[in-house]
């Protein structure tokens, strides 16, 4: 019997008898082993092969051949939040390039957040094998949820309330279930993003219409709700890591932060300390940068152990029309449905400031709008505070609809939320002409249109301006965030407890739901890294982490990433190494891996005494005194150089930084090049070139930065890559004088 494989070729070997002619070697290779078999599809860019239907015994004859990478099966992959997977590259010609379902099934996510409504579709385990043996979770009974609501897909599921009991009192249940059941959505969302099954037609009142899965659909989940209505505490919140790490998950997803500003050092930081026994036990732990964005030095879970993911958008689009009397035509978003329609024809339009006698009417805060004024009109709010709690202001008010105005924070930044009545929400430029508009008109009307889901939306991704940036606010030794990922409008599953506004006054009931946040960005990582962990099931979480930013990328279609909230060129500070490449990621060529004592050093290096090392790492272990320890040396995949100045405020120099790259593909040679240059920074590495003669081997560089004398607070960027005509292993700088 035959089924499709992906065949990963070796550029740099190709025999000279073919005259560089890939087509024709990829062609010979193939007759080699099977008269009858064709060549699918031919793979140029991110990685070099071609696809064809063998049968296993071809596929193994195959695999020995000289030049050939790697014979992977298909694995089959359907979309997932109808629209992610295509856009991450995870469908069609590349899907094959994945690891065989089975070892995918064998991945455990761990997800601390709100719970999990176990009913989702999401949930299916249709054609899932047994749990396996390893697993030492369970799923607890309690008022209702039974441990019979979980299974094959969903094998574990805990809560945890005695934090949060102990400082509020007991978990009312007449609001939510003192169980692990998700009564708030955010929990059954987050999961189902990184794990979910696949669920064909599924949507948000139509809108993204197609198949919801999550990025690894065949990994397991297990949930541990640590999150409550009334919020959630840090005792609660490392518990729920404690049993994750216990029962035995191979990733942790936590969609959660504690703001950067509330701590001075990971000693201090409950998710950074249960993040580092985690990762010392092999469990890679992915966290939300925040939604504090687009403020610098906003980054939350900023520890050197945790991946931190920021967000980015997607190219697909729920537009919505703002027609105002003057002729002039505006384009928002909105997922309108379920709403009373707009009268016909244009309608009184007004300022929420003209309709209220509030400091906050502009932003349409609770009884600040007049009814008088409001009754009958659309009323333009600013954004700021709950976007979806306006329209219940607005409503309430009287008001029959609603535009949302961007303000200079967010610039053009359009988030689609499912309002309680019709509402548009627009950029910067068009509230401002909006507002204009009013102000110049005495009877100024309007009237909103909503059209149909749109893809292809250039450009795209571009970083969402909630998405918190760095620099690292407890240490600029580390850049953060490590990377961005899918965040703005994604559908996933949802409770049925809760309408999709999460609103007490929303009565709609919905399977899946349309939302956005970092805490969305960061499961997509989850999912992915179950993906790396099943093709590479002996690789550190450093390593995985390495090659999620090694490989992403900073430019699409030929243009650079931007920053939705200034429209200008995104910088390291905004997304890290960039935005998740999972196709690259798969074979990176080089990694950056770190062990145990690479961690502990880096704590030396940060000043870190035995009493505060123990109480992170739980470790006794005391900094050597004859050592000197530099952050520089720490072998992270991203350089964070910082450059003191004087007491005036000016200064210059030079630091050296060393790597040490480990080869995980096949034996190359790779060159160094730095790009996006500034001349501000001399760059030099020692050596321009590094030769690798087997799998695992271990070369050094160095990289010494001298700068000229800035004032403090200059900053500069650059990107160095080694690449051997295969593999382009990236890392971005970022210099900042302080």
């Amino acid at each position: 019997m035959k089924e499709t494989y992906i065949i990963q070729m070796d550029k740099s070997n190709i025999p000279a008898a073919f005259d560089n002619d890939h087509h024709q070697w990829y062609g010979s290779s193939l007759k080699s082993v099977s008269a009858s078999a064709d060549v699918l599809y031919t793979y140029q860019n991110v990685v070099h092969g071609f696809s064809s239907r063998l049968t296993s015994e071809e596929a193994e004859l195959l695999e020995k051949r000289s030049g050939i990478l790697s014979v992977l099966p298909e694995m089959r992959y359907e979309l997932h939040t109808t629209w992610t997977p295509e856009f991450l590259g995870l469908t069609g010609e590349y899907e094959a390039i994945f690891p065989a379902s089975g070892n995918v099934s064998n991945v455990v996510i761990g997800v601390v957040d709100t719970g999990v409504w176990p009913e989702s579709k999401s949930y299916n385990d249709k054609g899932l094998a047994p749990v396996p043996r390893s697993w030492k979770g369970q799923c607890e009974d309690a008022k209702g949820f039974n441990s019979s609501s979980c299974n094959r897909k969903l094998i574990g599921a805990r809560f945890f309330s005695k934090g949060y009991e102990a400082a509020l009192g007991l978990v009312n249940e007449k609001v939510e279930s003192r169980s692990p059941r998700d009564d708030d959505g955010h929990g059954t969302h987050t999961s189902s993003i990184a794990a979910g099954s696949p669920v064909p037609g599924a949507s948000l009142f139509g809108y993204a219409s197609g198949t919801a899965r999550g990025m690894a659909a065949q990994a397991r989940v297990a949930t541990y709700k640590a999150c409550w209505h009334g919020g959630y505490f840090g005792s609660d919140v490392l518990a729920a890591m404690d049993k994750a790490v216990q029962d035995g998950v191979n990733i942790l997803s936590l969609s959660l932060s504690f703001p950067g500003a509330q701590y001075e050092d990971f000693s201090t930081d409950v998710v950074a300390i249960g993040a580092f026994s985690a990762m010392a036990r092999g469990v890679l732990v992915s966290c939300s940068a925040g939604n504090d964005g687009p403020y610098s030095d906003s980054s939350s879970n900023n520890a050197p152990w945790i991946t931190t993911v920021g967000a980015g958008t997607l190219d697909r689009d729920f537009p919505a029309y703002v027609s105002l009397g003057n002729g002039k035509k505006y384009r928002g978003i909105s997922l309108d449905h379920g709403t009373a329609p707009l009268p016909s024809g244009l309608v009184p339009l007004v300022y929420a400031p003209n309709a209220s006698n509030s400091t906050s009417g502009d932003q349409c805060a609770p009884n600040s709008l007049i009814p008088e004024m409001v009754a009958g009109k659309i009323v333009v709010c600013d954004r700021g505070g709950s976007r979806v709690g306006k329209s219940v202001v607005v409503k309430k008010a009287g008001g029959v609809g609603m535009i949302l105005a961007d303000t200079g924070d967010y610039g053009e930044e359009l988030v689609a939320d499912a309002y309680l009545l019709p509402t548009a929400m627009v950029g910067k430029k068009a509230g401002d002409a909006i507002k204009r508009y009013i102000a110049s008109h005495g009877n100024p009307k309007a009237t909103l249109v909503f059209g149909k889901t749109q893809l292809g939306i250039k450009p795209s991704p571009v970083v969402a301006a909630f998405s918190s940036r760095g620099p690292n606010p407890v240490t600029t030794s580390v850049l953060k965030p490590d990377l961005i990922a899918p965040g703005v409008n994604i559908l996933a599953g949802w409770t049925r407890a809760a309408g999709p506004t999460g609103l007490p006054e929303d009565k709609r009931r919905v399977s899946y739901n349309i939302i956005s946040g970092t805490s969305m960005s960061c499961p997509h990582v989850s999912g992915l890294a179950a993906l790396l962990k099943a093709a590479h099931p002996k690789w550190s979480p450093a390593a995985i982490k390495s090659a999620l930013m090694t490989t992403s990328y900073t430019r699409r279609n030929g243009k650079p990433i931007k920053d939705v909230a200034t429209g200008k060129p995104a910088t390291p500070f905004d997304y890290g190494a960039g935005h998740v490449n999972p196709v690259a990621a798969l074979h990176p060529g080089l990694i950056y891996d770190l062990a145990i004592k690479d961690y502990l050093g880096f704590l030396c290096a940060m000043n870190y005494t035995t009493i505060d090392i123990k109480k992170l790492t739980h470790k006794d272990f005391t900094c050597d005194s004859s050592k000197i320890y530099g952050v520089g040396d720490f072998n992270y995949p991203s350089f964070a150089a910082t450059i003191l100045t004087s007491d005036e405020g000016v200064g210059g120099g030079s630091v050296n930084y060393t790597r040490t790259l480990t080869n995980v593909g096949t034996p190359a040679r790779y060159k160094v090049r730095v790009t996006k240059k500034s001349p501000l920074v001399k760059i030099l590495i020692e050596p321009k070139s590094l030769s690798f003669s087997q799998a695992n081997e271990k070369k050094t560089y160095t990289v010494t930065f001298t700068a000229s004398s800035m004032p403090s607070g200059t900053t500069s960027f650059a990107h160095l890559e080694w690449f051997d005509g295969k593999h382009v292993v990236g890392s971005p700088i970022a210099i900042m004088w302080i």
